[in-house]
């Protein structure tokens, strides 16, 4: 299979990468300064601006299947207006422009998977969320709403449309668990808030497993929670990274405190989702790691 991919420099897309050229896939990378991008599993690479226009020509064609994964980190500083302008631009009208590029194509793809995230269904305390759940209102949930809608145009053009509405993803290399990580081996690190929001997290193997699973499932046509089936609070997250590190977790960071230090942007922080990937094990995908304390055993036990 060929394979165009965005994001192809980031966590997510470093290890996909990987796995599709291990699994013998042809990975066609797009890239804002592809003469700086190196030592990655891929096959060529395109420049492209995402957000001026669509891909080239030569990127889509022969390309089988589409991956975006590309976007302005969203839990990183305050959400200034330029932030979020950044933050939204990034994905509305870079998915849009590639959609217009798939349907500008002569070959259309056959599928297309897009990032979205599990921010989707706002803060909702201790109810379960599967994929048919509502979605909330607010800033982060309007965007992946509308991140969607601009992913599902695809579909008018016969194209098979998967969501993947990602967790928290936990790795060693970046990502959430990198930056506390740090903190947590000093034994300076403890909940955030009141703890008790839920954590919806996943392994990163697991994450480009279900990426892998999308692409040859042709009965996917929908969005999927990227999450891990055992949901835990961040009270219980906390307390497992500290045992998986043999270090003591019990320093709190309270909400004014994260309020005061990222602004809009500490709500992601202390917001409840308790996802569950119903359509994921409906579908049959069988997680490496199910239960959070392996994978804090594979990423950081001694």
């Amino acid at each position: 299979m060929k394979v165009l991919m965005t994001g192809v420099t980031g966590l997510i897309g470093k290890a996909l990468c990987e796995r599709l050229k291990s699994e013998g896939h042809i990975i066609v990378g797009l890239s804002r300064s592809p003469q700086k991008v190196k030592g990655l599993a891929v096959d060529e690479m395109h420049a492209w601006d995402t957000l001026s226009c669509p891909p080239p020509d030569a990127a889509l064609d022969g390309i089988d299947a589409v991956i975006h994964l590309a976007g302005e980190p969203i839990a990183e500083g305050r959400w200034t207006d330029a932030k979020k302008k950044r933050i939204r631009d990034s994905r509305l009208v870079s998915t849009r422009n590639l959609v217009e590029g798939m349907r500008a194509a002569s070959s259309k793809p056959s599928v297309f998977l897009c990032s979205s995230a599990v921010g989707i269904y706002g803060d909702r305390g201790d109810e379960e969320l599967d994929e048919r759940a509502q979605a909330g209102s607010g800033f982060l949930e309007d965007l992946c709403k509308a991140w969607e809608a601009e992913a599902g145009r695809a579909r008018e053009l016969g194209i098979r449309v998967v969501e993947v509405r990602t967790g928290v993803v936990l790795a060693t290399e970046s990502g959430a668990l990198a930056k506390m990580l740090p903190a947590f081996k000093m034994g300076v690190a403890g909940r955030l808030g009141n703890g008790r929001q839920w954590f919806p997290w996943i392994h990163l193997d697991d994450i480009v497993g279900l990426y892998i699973f999308a692409l040859n499932t042709p009965t996917l046509n929908e969005p999927i929670n990227g999450v891990a089936p055992e949901s835990v609070t961040n009270a219980e997250f906390t307390k497992q990274l500290g045992k998986a590190l043999h270090r003591p977790a019990f320093i709190p960071v309270p909400a004014l405190g994260l309020k005061l230090l990222f602004g809009e942007m500490a709500a992601v922080l202390v917001a409840s989702q308790r996802a569950i990937p119903k359509t994921a094990l409906a579908a049959g995908y069988k997680f490496k790691y199910a239960s959070l304390a392996p994978a804090l055993q594979n990423l950081v036990g001694k």
